[in-house]
Protein backbone atom coordinates (compact mmCIF):
# COMPACT_ATOMS: atom_id res chain seq x y z
CA UNK A 1 0.00 0.00 0.00
CA UNK A 2 1.59 3.46 -0.44
CA UNK A 3 1.20 6.35 1.31
CA UNK A 4 -1.95 8.69 0.86
CA UNK A 5 -0.13 12.08 1.03
CA UNK A 6 -2.68 15.74 1.59
CA UNK A 7 -3.01 17.19 -1.11
CA UNK A 8 -0.53 20.80 -1.66
CA UNK A 9 -1.97 24.12 -1.76
CA UNK A 10 -5.14 26.03 -1.31
CA UNK A 11 -8.14 23.90 -0.92
CA UNK A 12 -11.41 25.43 -2.77
CA UNK A 13 -12.82 25.91 0.89
CA UNK A 14 -10.27 28.00 1.88
CA UNK A 15 -10.40 29.88 -1.22
CA UNK A 16 -14.35 30.38 -0.21
CA UNK A 17 -13.14 32.33 3.23
CA UNK A 18 -11.45 34.85 1.69
CA UNK A 19 -14.10 35.51 -1.29
CA UNK A 20 -14.32 39.19 -1.75
CA UNK A 21 -17.99 38.65 -2.72
CA UNK A 22 -20.67 36.75 -0.71
CA UNK A 23 -20.60 33.28 -1.61
CA UNK A 24 -24.01 31.18 -1.20
CA UNK A 25 -24.88 28.41 0.31
CA UNK A 26 -25.17 26.02 -2.46
CA UNK A 27 -21.35 26.37 -3.30
CA UNK A 28 -20.24 25.72 0.09
CA UNK A 29 -22.12 22.13 0.50
CA UNK A 30 -19.77 19.33 -0.26
CA UNK A 31 -21.44 15.85 -0.55
CA UNK A 32 -18.77 13.49 -1.11
CA UNK A 33 -18.58 9.31 -1.64
CA UNK A 34 -17.01 7.27 -0.13
CA UNK A 35 -13.29 7.15 -0.62
CA UNK A 36 -12.26 3.80 -2.54
CA UNK A 37 -10.88 2.93 -6.51
CA UNK A 38 -13.88 1.98 -8.62
CA UNK A 39 -13.01 -0.17 -11.22
CA UNK A 40 -15.26 -0.93 -14.35
CA UNK A 41 -14.27 -3.83 -16.85
CA UNK A 42 -12.82 -2.11 -20.09
CA UNK A 43 -15.75 -3.83 -22.55
CA UNK A 44 -18.37 -1.32 -21.62
CA UNK A 45 -15.80 0.71 -23.62
CA UNK A 46 -15.83 -1.58 -27.02
CA UNK A 47 -18.32 -4.25 -26.76
CA UNK A 48 -21.07 -4.74 -28.83
CA UNK A 49 -22.64 -6.94 -25.91
CA UNK A 50 -22.55 -4.11 -23.70
CA UNK A 51 -23.45 -1.03 -25.97
CA UNK A 52 -26.63 -3.43 -26.41
CA UNK A 53 -27.45 -3.51 -23.05
CA UNK A 54 -27.44 -0.12 -23.14
CA UNK A 55 -30.10 0.45 -25.58
CA UNK A 56 -31.98 -2.04 -23.85
CA UNK A 57 -31.61 -0.47 -19.90
CA UNK A 58 -30.41 2.54 -20.40
CA UNK A 59 -31.46 4.45 -23.13
CA UNK A 60 -34.98 2.69 -23.77
CA UNK A 61 -35.97 3.68 -20.08
CA UNK A 62 -34.10 7.47 -18.78
CA UNK A 63 -34.56 11.01 -19.10
CA UNK A 64 -32.55 12.72 -21.75
CA UNK A 65 -32.49 16.05 -22.72
CA UNK A 66 -33.25 16.83 -26.31
CA UNK A 67 -33.74 20.09 -27.36
CA UNK A 68 -34.62 24.03 -26.36
CA UNK A 69 -39.05 24.52 -26.25
CA UNK A 70 -37.85 27.51 -28.46
CA UNK A 71 -36.73 25.42 -31.33
CA UNK A 72 -40.25 24.19 -31.97
CA UNK A 73 -42.05 27.18 -31.08
CA UNK A 74 -45.38 26.83 -32.92
CA UNK A 75 -47.76 23.79 -33.66
CA UNK A 76 -46.91 21.59 -35.92
CA UNK A 77 -43.19 22.09 -35.39
CA UNK A 78 -41.00 19.06 -34.81
CA UNK A 79 -37.53 17.73 -34.04
CA UNK A 80 -35.94 14.35 -34.47
CA UNK A 81 -33.87 13.16 -31.85
CA UNK A 82 -31.59 10.01 -32.34
CA UNK A 83 -29.84 7.99 -29.48
CA UNK A 84 -27.94 4.89 -30.85
CA UNK A 85 -30.19 2.73 -33.05
CA UNK A 86 -33.77 4.84 -31.34
CA UNK A 87 -35.27 7.95 -33.29
CA UNK A 88 -38.05 9.66 -31.62
CA UNK A 89 -39.99 12.53 -33.19
CA UNK A 90 -41.09 15.14 -30.98
CA UNK A 91 -43.65 17.19 -31.88
CA UNK A 92 -45.69 20.69 -30.63
CA UNK A 93 -49.09 19.39 -30.96
CA UNK A 94 -50.43 22.37 -28.98
CA UNK A 95 -49.40 25.85 -28.08
CA UNK A 96 -48.66 24.57 -24.35
CA UNK A 97 -48.32 20.60 -25.40
CA UNK A 98 -45.62 18.74 -26.44
CA UNK A 99 -45.17 14.95 -27.48
CA UNK A 100 -43.22 12.41 -28.55
CA UNK A 101 -43.05 9.54 -30.73
CA UNK A 102 -41.10 6.04 -32.13
CA UNK A 103 -39.89 8.12 -35.15
CA UNK A 104 -41.15 4.99 -37.12
CA UNK A 105 -43.94 4.21 -39.56
CA UNK A 106 -45.98 1.35 -38.13
CA UNK A 107 -46.57 -0.31 -41.78
CA UNK A 108 -42.99 -0.47 -42.82
CA UNK A 109 -40.24 0.96 -40.44
CA UNK A 110 -39.32 3.99 -42.47
CA UNK A 111 -38.28 6.87 -40.66
CA UNK A 112 -41.00 9.81 -41.10
CA UNK A 113 -38.92 12.49 -40.34
CA UNK A 114 -35.38 12.37 -41.02
CA UNK A 115 -34.44 15.89 -39.53
CA UNK A 116 -36.26 18.95 -37.60
CA UNK A 117 -39.02 21.23 -39.52
CA UNK A 118 -41.55 23.26 -38.94
CA UNK A 119 -45.56 23.50 -39.65
CA UNK A 120 -46.18 19.80 -40.41
CA UNK A 121 -49.82 19.67 -40.87
CA UNK A 122 -49.86 15.89 -40.34
CA UNK A 123 -47.43 13.13 -40.30
CA UNK A 124 -46.89 11.07 -43.54
CA UNK A 125 -44.77 8.68 -44.40
CA UNK A 126 -42.74 9.20 -47.84
CA UNK A 127 -42.97 5.58 -48.48
CA UNK A 128 -46.32 4.28 -48.80
CA UNK A 129 -48.34 7.54 -47.54
CA UNK A 130 -49.40 5.88 -44.24
CA UNK A 131 -50.64 9.27 -42.45
CA UNK A 132 -50.73 9.80 -38.67
CA UNK A 133 -52.52 13.84 -37.12
CA UNK A 134 -49.99 15.80 -35.54
CA UNK A 135 -51.42 14.17 -31.83
CA UNK A 136 -50.29 10.32 -32.95
CA UNK A 137 -53.79 9.19 -33.77
CA UNK A 138 -54.10 7.08 -37.11
CA UNK A 139 -55.32 9.52 -40.50
CA UNK A 140 -55.49 7.62 -43.67
CA UNK A 141 -54.07 4.07 -44.83
CA UNK A 142 -54.01 4.02 -48.56
CA UNK A 143 -55.55 1.06 -49.51
CA UNK A 144 -57.12 0.41 -46.17
CA UNK A 145 -58.91 -2.17 -47.41
CA UNK A 146 -56.24 -4.02 -48.54
CA UNK A 147 -54.96 -4.98 -44.37
CA UNK A 148 -57.74 -6.37 -43.45
CA UNK A 149 -56.61 -8.05 -40.19
CA UNK A 150 -55.49 -5.23 -38.54
CA UNK A 151 -57.35 -3.12 -36.21
CA UNK A 152 -57.27 0.65 -37.17
CA UNK A 153 -57.48 1.53 -33.25
CA UNK A 154 -53.85 0.11 -32.53
CA UNK A 155 -52.12 1.82 -35.02
CA UNK A 156 -51.79 5.45 -33.26
CA UNK A 157 -47.85 6.58 -33.06
CA UNK A 158 -46.56 5.03 -29.85
CA UNK A 159 -45.79 7.59 -27.64
CA UNK A 160 -42.67 8.51 -25.51
CA UNK A 161 -42.80 10.41 -21.80
CA UNK A 162 -42.20 14.50 -22.57
CA UNK A 163 -41.18 17.09 -19.58
CA UNK A 164 -39.28 20.00 -19.27
CA UNK A 165 -36.71 21.65 -17.16
CA UNK A 166 -35.44 25.68 -17.91
CA UNK A 167 -36.40 25.48 -21.04
CA UNK A 168 -35.33 22.21 -22.27
CA UNK A 169 -37.64 19.12 -23.55
CA UNK A 170 -36.90 15.74 -22.19
CA UNK A 171 -38.01 12.94 -23.41
CA UNK A 172 -38.05 9.28 -21.36
CA UNK A 173 -38.92 6.24 -23.69
CA UNK A 174 -41.01 4.58 -20.77
CA UNK A 175 -43.97 6.26 -20.80
CA UNK A 176 -44.32 4.78 -17.29
CA UNK A 177 -41.37 5.98 -15.97
CA UNK A 178 -40.92 8.29 -13.15
CA UNK A 179 -41.68 12.18 -13.31
CA UNK A 180 -38.74 14.31 -14.65
CA UNK A 181 -38.97 16.07 -11.29
CA UNK A 182 -38.12 13.43 -9.40
CA UNK A 183 -35.14 12.28 -11.66
CA UNK A 184 -33.50 16.25 -11.47
CA UNK A 185 -34.53 16.98 -7.89
CA UNK A 186 -31.76 19.10 -6.42
CA UNK A 187 -30.48 20.03 -9.51
CA UNK A 188 -32.64 23.42 -9.69
CA UNK A 189 -31.23 25.34 -6.37
CA UNK A 190 -27.49 24.88 -8.58
CA UNK A 191 -29.02 27.34 -11.10
CA UNK A 192 -31.28 29.57 -9.15
CA UNK A 193 -29.07 32.88 -9.62
CA UNK A 194 -28.89 32.43 -13.21
CA UNK A 195 -31.45 29.79 -14.78
CA UNK A 196 -31.12 28.65 -18.32
CA UNK A 197 -34.51 30.43 -18.99
CA UNK A 198 -32.09 33.85 -18.61
CA UNK A 199 -29.57 32.26 -21.18
CA UNK A 200 -29.79 31.98 -25.10
CA UNK A 201 -28.09 29.07 -27.05
CA UNK A 202 -25.27 30.88 -28.80
CA UNK A 203 -23.51 28.42 -30.41
CA UNK A 204 -24.18 24.87 -31.58
CA UNK A 205 -21.44 22.62 -33.18
CA UNK A 206 -21.71 18.42 -33.46
CA UNK A 207 -18.39 15.84 -34.15
CA UNK A 208 -18.37 12.19 -34.76
CA UNK A 209 -15.87 11.18 -32.76
CA UNK A 210 -13.73 7.76 -33.05
CA UNK A 211 -14.09 6.85 -29.40
CA UNK A 212 -16.69 5.16 -27.05
CA UNK A 213 -19.42 7.82 -25.87
CA UNK A 214 -18.23 7.15 -21.93
CA UNK A 215 -14.86 7.88 -23.33
CA UNK A 216 -15.25 10.98 -24.20
CA UNK A 217 -17.61 11.94 -21.94
CA UNK A 218 -15.12 10.63 -19.27
CA UNK A 219 -12.58 13.31 -20.27
CA UNK A 220 -14.50 16.16 -19.67
CA UNK A 221 -15.91 15.27 -16.00
CA UNK A 222 -12.84 15.67 -14.30
CA UNK A 223 -9.38 18.13 -14.43
CA UNK A 224 -7.02 15.21 -12.97
CA UNK A 225 -5.62 14.87 -17.00
CA UNK A 226 -4.39 19.07 -17.06
CA UNK A 227 -1.20 18.37 -15.78
CA UNK A 228 -0.01 16.14 -18.92
CA UNK A 229 -3.02 17.46 -21.58
CA UNK A 230 -3.24 21.17 -21.22
CA UNK A 231 -0.05 22.26 -19.68
CA UNK A 232 -1.41 26.30 -20.92
CA UNK A 233 -3.80 26.06 -17.86
CA UNK A 234 -1.16 25.05 -15.27
CA UNK A 235 -0.23 28.19 -13.94
CA UNK A 236 -3.27 29.71 -13.02
CA UNK A 237 -5.37 26.42 -12.32
CA UNK A 238 -5.37 24.72 -9.04
CA UNK A 239 -6.19 21.39 -11.06
CA UNK A 240 -5.11 18.98 -8.33
CA UNK A 241 -7.24 21.05 -5.52
CA UNK A 242 -10.34 21.02 -7.47
CA UNK A 243 -13.47 20.36 -5.30
CA UNK A 244 -15.70 17.14 -6.34
CA UNK A 245 -19.73 16.99 -5.09
CA UNK A 246 -22.04 14.15 -6.33
CA UNK A 247 -25.80 14.04 -5.50
CA UNK A 248 -28.67 12.22 -6.12
CA UNK A 249 -28.27 12.14 -10.70
CA UNK A 250 -25.93 14.55 -10.98
CA UNK A 251 -22.46 15.68 -9.68
CA UNK A 252 -20.00 19.01 -10.09
CA UNK A 253 -16.77 19.80 -9.98
CA UNK A 254 -15.23 23.18 -9.38
CA UNK A 255 -11.57 23.49 -10.55
CA UNK A 256 -10.72 26.99 -9.04
CA UNK A 257 -8.42 29.84 -10.56
CA UNK A 258 -6.33 32.37 -10.00
CA UNK A 259 -3.70 29.76 -8.10
CA UNK A 260 -1.57 27.63 -9.72
CA UNK A 261 -1.13 23.67 -10.12
CA UNK A 262 -0.48 22.31 -7.07
CA UNK A 263 1.75 19.94 -9.24
CA UNK A 264 4.34 23.57 -9.95
CA UNK A 265 5.00 23.58 -5.95
CA UNK A 266 8.70 23.18 -5.41
CA UNK A 267 9.45 23.86 -8.81
CA UNK A 268 11.72 26.60 -10.84
CA UNK A 269 9.30 29.42 -11.69
CA UNK A 270 9.86 31.35 -15.46
CA UNK A 271 9.19 34.89 -16.08
CA UNK A 272 5.81 35.28 -18.32
CA UNK A 273 6.88 35.69 -22.05
CA UNK A 274 6.87 39.63 -23.27
CA UNK A 275 6.59 38.11 -26.62
CA UNK A 276 4.81 35.32 -25.95
CA UNK A 277 1.57 34.56 -28.04
CA UNK A 278 -1.29 32.36 -27.01
CA UNK A 279 -1.83 30.11 -29.85
CA UNK A 280 1.83 30.13 -31.01
CA UNK A 281 4.22 30.63 -28.63
CA UNK A 282 4.94 29.41 -24.96
CA UNK A 283 6.92 28.44 -21.87
CA UNK A 284 6.31 25.18 -20.58
CA UNK A 285 5.65 25.74 -17.08
CA UNK A 286 6.76 22.53 -15.85
CA UNK A 287 10.58 22.37 -18.05
CA UNK A 288 10.85 25.93 -19.25
CA UNK A 289 11.32 24.99 -22.87
CA UNK A 290 9.72 27.72 -25.65
CA UNK A 291 7.50 25.76 -27.48
CA UNK A 292 6.63 28.46 -31.22
CA UNK A 293 4.85 27.92 -33.82
CA UNK A 294 7.03 27.79 -37.28
CA UNK A 295 4.03 26.71 -39.37
CA UNK A 296 0.78 24.82 -39.03
CA UNK A 297 1.95 21.36 -37.99
CA UNK A 298 6.05 22.61 -37.58
CA UNK A 299 6.94 23.71 -34.32
CA UNK A 300 10.18 24.45 -32.58
CA UNK A 301 11.15 23.90 -28.96
CA UNK A 302 14.15 25.81 -27.58
CA UNK A 303 15.56 24.11 -24.34
CA UNK A 304 17.08 25.73 -21.77
CA UNK A 305 20.75 25.78 -22.89
CA UNK A 306 19.15 27.53 -26.25
CA UNK A 307 19.14 24.54 -28.49
CA UNK A 308 16.22 24.31 -31.04
CA UNK A 309 14.60 20.87 -32.13
CA UNK A 310 11.92 20.88 -34.66
CA UNK A 311 8.21 18.32 -34.26
CA UNK A 312 5.04 18.22 -35.82
CA UNK A 313 1.47 19.11 -34.41
CA UNK A 314 1.61 15.73 -33.08
CA UNK A 315 4.64 16.09 -30.83
CA UNK A 316 6.39 13.72 -33.45
CA UNK A 317 10.23 14.28 -33.93
CA UNK A 318 11.38 16.06 -36.90
CA UNK A 319 15.20 17.42 -36.26
CA UNK A 320 17.38 18.47 -33.79
CA UNK A 321 18.98 16.94 -30.54
CA UNK A 322 15.76 16.94 -28.63
CA UNK A 323 13.98 14.08 -29.56
CA UNK A 324 10.81 14.48 -27.06
CA UNK A 325 8.27 17.47 -26.81
CA UNK A 326 5.29 17.81 -24.93
CA UNK A 327 2.50 16.65 -27.47
CA UNK A 328 -0.45 18.87 -26.03
CA UNK A 329 1.99 22.02 -26.12
CA UNK A 330 2.88 21.05 -29.90
CA UNK A 331 -0.54 20.69 -30.62
CA UNK A 332 -1.50 24.21 -29.15
CA UNK A 333 0.93 25.61 -30.91
CA UNK A 334 1.45 23.44 -34.23
CA UNK A 335 -2.13 22.38 -34.32
CA UNK A 336 -4.66 24.37 -36.98
CA UNK A 337 -5.61 27.97 -36.05
CA UNK A 338 -8.35 29.96 -36.66
CA UNK A 339 -7.33 33.39 -39.10
CA UNK A 340 -5.84 35.74 -37.06
CA UNK A 341 -4.93 33.59 -33.74
CA UNK A 342 -1.21 33.56 -34.75
CA UNK A 343 -0.75 37.04 -33.29
CA UNK A 344 -2.94 36.82 -30.52
CA UNK A 345 -0.74 37.77 -27.22
CA UNK A 346 -1.14 36.13 -24.54
CA UNK A 347 -4.03 36.48 -22.73
CA UNK A 348 -3.24 34.27 -19.23
CA UNK A 349 -4.32 36.47 -16.10
CA UNK A 350 -1.31 39.21 -15.11
CA UNK A 351 -2.27 40.35 -12.27
CA UNK A 352 -0.66 43.04 -10.79
CA UNK A 353 2.84 42.52 -9.10
CA UNK A 354 1.58 43.62 -5.59
CA UNK A 355 -1.07 41.57 -5.41
CA UNK A 356 0.47 38.26 -3.43
CA UNK A 357 -2.22 36.71 -1.66
CA UNK A 358 -4.95 34.15 -3.50
CA UNK A 359 -8.17 36.60 -2.24
CA UNK A 360 -6.37 39.35 -3.71
CA UNK A 361 -5.61 37.89 -6.93
CA UNK A 362 -8.63 36.07 -7.58
CA UNK A 363 -10.93 38.88 -6.41
CA UNK A 364 -8.63 41.38 -9.16
CA UNK A 365 -9.37 38.91 -11.96
CA UNK A 366 -13.06 38.63 -10.99
CA UNK A 367 -13.51 42.22 -11.15
CA UNK A 368 -11.77 42.09 -14.24
CA UNK A 369 -14.71 39.93 -15.30
CA UNK A 370 -17.51 41.98 -13.98
CA UNK A 371 -16.30 44.91 -16.03
CA UNK A 372 -16.06 42.72 -19.33
CA UNK A 373 -19.06 41.72 -18.93
CA UNK A 374 -21.02 44.79 -18.06
CA UNK A 375 -19.51 45.95 -21.36
CA UNK A 376 -22.25 43.66 -22.48
CA UNK A 377 -25.02 43.52 -20.56
CA UNK A 378 -25.02 46.67 -18.56
CA UNK A 379 -26.88 46.83 -15.37
CA UNK A 380 -29.73 44.66 -16.23
CA UNK A 381 -26.99 42.07 -14.70
CA UNK A 382 -26.21 42.39 -10.97
CA UNK A 383 -22.61 40.94 -10.85
CA UNK A 384 -21.97 41.74 -7.56
CA UNK A 385 -24.51 39.11 -6.23
CA UNK A 386 -21.74 36.44 -7.73
CA UNK A 387 -19.12 35.57 -5.65
CA UNK A 388 -15.47 35.81 -7.20
CA UNK A 389 -15.62 31.79 -7.61
CA UNK A 390 -18.71 32.22 -9.64
CA UNK A 391 -17.16 34.45 -11.95
CA UNK A 392 -13.82 32.93 -12.55
CA UNK A 393 -13.99 29.51 -11.44
CA UNK A 394 -14.44 26.57 -13.84
CA UNK A 395 -17.83 25.01 -12.20
CA UNK A 396 -18.75 21.84 -14.38
CA UNK A 397 -21.83 19.76 -13.99
CA UNK A 398 -22.58 16.28 -15.19
CA UNK A 399 -25.68 15.40 -15.34
CA UNK A 400 -26.72 11.52 -15.96
CA UNK A 401 -26.22 9.92 -18.33
CA UNK A 402 -25.00 12.26 -20.63
CA UNK A 403 -25.14 16.10 -20.42
CA UNK A 404 -22.85 18.65 -18.75
CA UNK A 405 -23.90 22.34 -18.05
CA UNK A 406 -21.90 24.64 -16.82
CA UNK A 407 -22.40 27.01 -13.63
CA UNK A 408 -23.29 30.33 -13.37
CA UNK A 409 -21.40 32.75 -16.04
CA UNK A 410 -19.45 29.94 -18.10
CA UNK A 411 -21.67 29.38 -20.97
CA UNK A 412 -20.17 25.91 -21.84
CA UNK A 413 -22.55 22.99 -22.36
CA UNK A 414 -22.05 19.55 -23.49
CA UNK A 415 -23.87 16.31 -24.44
CA UNK A 416 -22.31 12.78 -25.77
CA UNK A 417 -24.40 10.40 -27.08
CA UNK A 418 -23.71 6.86 -28.83
CA UNK A 419 -23.06 6.76 -32.82
CA UNK A 420 -25.90 4.78 -34.33
CA UNK A 421 -25.06 1.31 -33.47
CA UNK A 422 -21.45 1.48 -33.25
CA UNK A 423 -19.93 1.67 -29.64
CA UNK A 424 -16.55 2.35 -30.92
CA UNK A 425 -17.59 6.31 -32.03
CA UNK A 426 -19.90 8.93 -30.72
CA UNK A 427 -21.12 12.27 -31.41
CA UNK A 428 -19.64 14.97 -28.76
CA UNK A 429 -22.12 18.35 -28.64
CA UNK A 430 -20.73 21.30 -27.31
CA UNK A 431 -23.05 24.85 -27.27
CA UNK A 432 -22.77 27.83 -25.75
CA UNK A 433 -25.54 29.21 -23.27
CA UNK A 434 -24.37 33.11 -22.16
CA UNK A 435 -26.90 35.39 -20.22
CA UNK A 436 -29.72 37.04 -22.52
CA UNK A 437 -28.70 40.26 -23.63
CA UNK A 438 -30.60 43.63 -22.63
CA UNK A 439 -32.02 43.68 -26.42
CA UNK A 440 -33.65 40.58 -26.13
CA UNK A 441 -33.40 36.89 -26.50
CA UNK A 442 -31.81 35.69 -30.01
CA UNK A 443 -32.85 33.08 -31.57
CA UNK A 444 -31.06 29.56 -31.10
CA UNK A 445 -27.98 29.11 -33.10
CA UNK A 446 -27.93 26.67 -35.78
CA UNK A 447 -26.02 23.53 -35.45
CA UNK A 448 -22.63 23.03 -37.17
CA UNK A 449 -21.87 19.74 -37.94
CA UNK A 450 -18.57 18.28 -38.13
CA UNK A 451 -16.98 14.99 -39.35
CA UNK A 452 -14.62 12.49 -37.82
CA UNK A 453 -11.40 14.25 -39.71
CA UNK A 454 -12.81 17.64 -39.51
CA UNK A 455 -10.52 19.69 -36.87
CA UNK A 456 -12.77 21.32 -33.93
CA UNK A 457 -11.80 25.22 -35.82
CA UNK A 458 -13.43 24.34 -38.38
CA UNK A 459 -16.31 25.64 -36.14
CA UNK A 460 -15.62 28.74 -36.31
CA UNK A 461 -18.31 30.14 -33.29
CA UNK A 462 -16.18 28.05 -30.87
CA UNK A 463 -13.18 30.11 -30.99
CA UNK A 464 -10.25 29.72 -28.44
CA UNK A 465 -11.92 26.66 -27.15
CA UNK A 466 -11.44 24.82 -30.10
CA UNK A 467 -7.96 24.35 -29.34
CA UNK A 468 -8.61 22.95 -25.69
CA UNK A 469 -10.82 20.46 -27.91
CA UNK A 470 -7.47 19.63 -30.27
CA UNK A 471 -5.34 18.86 -27.20
CA UNK A 472 -8.39 16.34 -25.76
CA UNK A 473 -8.70 14.93 -29.70
CA UNK A 474 -5.16 13.80 -29.67
CA UNK A 475 -5.66 11.52 -26.46
CA UNK A 476 -9.14 10.25 -27.20
CA UNK A 477 -8.82 8.05 -30.05
CA UNK A 478 -5.80 6.42 -28.28
CA UNK A 479 -7.44 5.70 -25.38
CA UNK A 480 -10.01 3.57 -27.26
CA UNK A 481 -7.48 1.52 -28.74
CA UNK A 482 -5.71 1.53 -26.18
CA UNK A 483 -8.35 -0.44 -23.62
CA UNK A 484 -8.24 -3.36 -26.18
CA UNK A 485 -4.68 -3.84 -26.03
CA UNK A 486 -4.97 -3.79 -22.00
CA UNK A 487 -4.11 -7.04 -20.51
CA UNK A 488 -5.73 -6.99 -17.25
CA UNK A 489 -9.01 -5.68 -18.84
CA UNK A 490 -10.09 -3.31 -16.52
CA UNK A 491 -10.12 0.56 -15.73
CA UNK A 492 -9.48 2.23 -12.19
CA UNK A 493 -10.84 5.64 -11.07
CA UNK A 494 -9.18 7.70 -8.70
CA UNK A 495 -10.61 8.26 -5.48
CA UNK A 496 -11.42 12.15 -4.99
CA UNK A 497 -10.76 13.36 -8.66
CA UNK A 498 -12.22 10.78 -10.38
CA UNK A 499 -15.26 10.90 -7.88
CA UNK A 500 -17.89 12.23 -10.45
CA UNK A 501 -16.98 9.27 -13.01
CA UNK A 502 -17.35 6.90 -10.23
CA UNK A 503 -20.44 8.24 -9.31
CA UNK A 504 -21.31 7.91 -12.91
CA UNK A 505 -20.49 4.19 -12.79
CA UNK A 506 -22.67 3.83 -9.33
CA UNK A 507 -25.77 4.95 -11.75
CA UNK A 508 -24.64 3.12 -14.92
CA UNK A 509 -24.79 -0.45 -13.56
CA UNK A 510 -27.17 0.32 -11.58
CA UNK A 511 -29.49 1.31 -14.66
CA UNK A 512 -27.98 -1.77 -16.36
CA UNK A 513 -28.67 -4.02 -13.63
CA UNK A 514 -25.46 -5.85 -13.58
CA UNK A 515 -24.35 -7.93 -11.55
CA UNK A 516 -21.72 -6.57 -8.62
CA UNK A 517 -19.23 -8.28 -9.73
CA UNK A 518 -19.06 -6.86 -13.14
CA UNK A 519 -17.83 -3.26 -11.26
CA UNK A 520 -15.94 -3.19 -7.85
CA UNK A 521 -14.91 -0.48 -5.64
CA UNK A 522 -11.25 -1.22 -3.39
Amino acid sequence: MTETKEPLGISFTELLEVDSHPVSEILRQESNMAPGNTKVPAAVYHSQAWHDLEVEKLWSRVWQLVCLEEEIPQVGDYHVYDIAELSFLLVRTAPDQIKAYRNACLHRGRKLRETHGKGAINLRCAFHGWCWNNDGSLKEIPCEWDFPDIDTADYDLPEAAVDTWQGFVFINPDPQAAPLADFLVGLDTHFEQLPFTERYKAAHVSKIMPMNWKVCQEAFMESYHVVATHPTLMENLGDANSRYDVWHNHSRAISPHGVESPHLYGMPHYDRLDDGRQFAKWRHPMNGHLYERVEENRVKVTNLDGQDSFFDADGNWLEGNQTQADPHLCMWVGGPNLPGMDEIPLMTPNPPAELTEPGEIRAFLADQKRDLMRETYGDSIDFEKFADAQMIDAIFYSVFPNWSPWGCLNPIFYRFRPNGSDPETCIMEVMFFPPTPPSGRPEPAELTELGIDDDWTVATELGGLAKVFQQDSLNLPLVQKGLKAQLQQEVVFAAYNEQKIRHFYESYFAWLEVDETAVSVG
